[in-house]
């Protein structure tokens, strides 16, 4: 092979080290497994630390996201946002993986849903029979095993946690909410699928005020307001013919009705928005709801 051969080649190599791809990392972010013991189950949790982290020594509130494939990286840049130019406090931002093993559709399905649904579904995880009903165990995974883990490694204010959830993802913050309330102090819950099951969280939120005086508890629902049904179809608590703005109007009502001396609650329609386009809105409106103007 000639020098001139040899060179050429080297520099072909060298150019395309140059140009090779390289994966984007989002600043000031860290991964960290988490065994859920009870559930047997693995998954991740992101965090996201705030600008002013590493240079201060105070403990931030915590932003707790499910999702997280999604939410993690929107719920972080909106919180630095807020802080950097609205003036609000800087949070961490905590987000919950799907299980390890399992599809994102399979994994939200089972760890976020209230109950067994009546009717026939399909597992989208061939061999693996279609899995729900887990969200009063998942959410005492994040309260025994989450929590602790924040809590040792973070400088985190852990009497100031903030969940969000989106559909599916909102189904558990409602579980939460009519299980153990003060599991959060406050809740953003962006377009809950009340339809699940026939409507069985309204059910639930009536057990609970047959047992409970007060539900000590700060939420913000946000919804787009072209969830809604159609003129021409006739509105039922079903998937398909839910009128998703009429079911979370109805449900803020009931909350209401109580009168509990230590629930704050506050419901946002945003016009023009749908159920893919809503969730940073709900977000931003609920952070606002709950985290300070910095003076």
């Amino acid at each position: 092979m000639t020098v001139v051969r040899k060179l050429l080649l080297a520099c072909c190599f060298a150019c395309s080290l140059a140009s090779a791809a390289t994966p984007y990392v989002l600043d000031d972010t860290e991964v960290r497994d988490v065994h859920a013991g009870a559930l047997n189950r693995n998954y991740q949790v992101f965090v996201a630390l705030p600008d002013s982290y590493r240079s201060s020594n105070r403990r931030y509130p915590v932003v707790f996201v499910v999702d997280a494939n999604y939410a993690f990286p929107v719920a972080r840049g909106i919180a630095q946002r807020l802080a950097k130019h609205a003036g609000l406090e800087e949070a961490i931002v905590v987000g919950l993986s799907y299980a390890k093993g399992d599809s994102p559709v399979y994994s939200r399905r089972r760890d976020y849903t209230p109950s067994m649904p009546r009717g026939q579904y399909v597992s989208d995880m061939p061999g693996r029979s279609a899995a729900f009903g887990e969200a009063q165990a998942y959410g005492r995974f994040i309260a025994a095993d989450v929590f602790p883990l924040i809590a040792a490694h973070y400088r985190a204010d852990m009497s100031r946690k903030i969940f969000v959830g989106h559909s599916y993802g909102s189904l558990l913050g409602l579980q939460v909410l009519l299980s153990e309330p003060a599991t959060f102090d406050h809740y953003i819950l962006g377009s809950p699928s009340l339809w699940f099951d026939q409507g069985v969280m309204f059910d639930r939120e009536q057990a609970y005020a047959n047992g409970h005086k007060d539900m000590p508890a700060s939420v913000f629902f946000g919804i787009g307001g072209r969830e809604t049904l159609p003129a021409n179809r006739k509105r039922s608590r079903t998937e398909e013919n839910a009128d998703m703005v009429a079911d979370l109007c109805d449900f803020d009502a009931a909350l209401k009705t109580h009168r509990y001396p230590n629930l704050k609650s506050r419901l946002e329609v945003f016009a023009d928005e749908d159920h893919a386009s809503v969730f940073p809105l709900v977000l931003t409106h609920g952070l606002r709801a709950y985290l300070k103007k910095v003076k």
